[in-house]
């Protein structure tokens, strides 16, 4: 791993300390697989899967442990039946936080490096030019855990992310550690200033970002290419299911009308 990323013009960028960016060509050749348009939603799953479990791996290298006994079985063969040995086991409480919805696909790869962690949903949608909106909260009132690693496959501007960890600072984590597959030079620079003693670890920097916040090359909607959602019909589509679904604003309303003339009954029962 390294803090120091390559532009276009061969120029260093280089970050603070607590910003790992990996140089592993591994991960490159993973990275380039999602890229590409013709990958399906079924190998970009598997590879961002891939892709978190090795960041992760890096992610995690300082991680507390403690020395417990372990007993090495040899068989009946051997000389010695079992030895005794030290061994190590974690001791820091880790919660995974996953952003709606994209994170959710960096989830899987986490939980099999660190199985008995709590995951606690943050949901957060962007719109250019205003702050962050979170819709979705799973939080715990208090905060039980030593370490916190957000999962979020792309920092572009790093609204989001900034976001995120100013709210597990106000949770009261000890430690926040940022995982990410890609990230824009501008966007790191933001989470650096803004939370100078944040841990990153990401698998590739691009330096590309447009105005409404999109990073190139980048890896395209990686939400929708995760779920396979790119061509979801929009409002005032024909999609035959008029006459099954009743859109959520309209059913609303209709409730509150049918509420209010209950209660009008209602009332009117009650004077007679």
């Amino acid at each position: 791993m390294s803090n120091t990323a390559a532009d276009n013009n061969n120029n260093d960028v280089v970050f603070g300390p607590n910003i790992h960016i990996s140089s592993h060509p591994v991960l490159f050749h993973k990275i380039s697989i999602l890229r590409s348009a013709t990958t399906t939603a079924g190998t970009f799953r598997s590879v961002l899967r891939e892709l978190t479990y090795h960041l992760g791996y890096e992610a995690t290298k300082d991680l507390k442990t403690k020395t417990v006994p372990v007993t090495v079985s040899f068989g009946k063969e051997s000389e010695e039946e079992h030895v005794d040995c030290d061994g190590y086991k974690l001791v820091d409480r880790v919660s995974l936080i996953p952003i709606l919805r994209s994170g959710l696909g960096m989830m899987d790869g986490m939980l099999e490096l660190l199985p008995t962690s709590a995951v606690y949903h943050i949901g957060m949608y962007r719109i250019p030019g205003h702050a962050p909106v979170q819709y979705f909260n799973r939080l715990p009132r208090k905060c039980e855990s030593d370490v916190a690693i957000v999962l979020d496959p792309v920092i572009a501007s790093s609204a989001t992310s900034t976001a995120v960890i100013g709210m597990l600072k106000k949770w009261g984590v000890p430690k926040i550690h940022l995982v990410s597959v890609l990230a824009s030079r501008e966007g790191l620079s933001m989470i650096q200033a803004a939370h100078p003693d944040v841990y990153v670890t990401v698998g590739m920097v691009d330096h590309g970002l447009t105005s409404t916040g999109i990073v190139l090359p980048g890896l395209g909607d990686c939400g929708d290419r995760l779920f396979g959602t790119q061509h979801m019909p929009q409002e005032g589509d024909e999609n035959g299911d008029n006459d099954l679904v009743v859109p959520l604003e309209k059913r609303k309303r209709s409730n509150s009308v049918e509420a209010s003339e209950a209660m009008k009954k209602m009332k009117d029962a009650q004077g007679h």
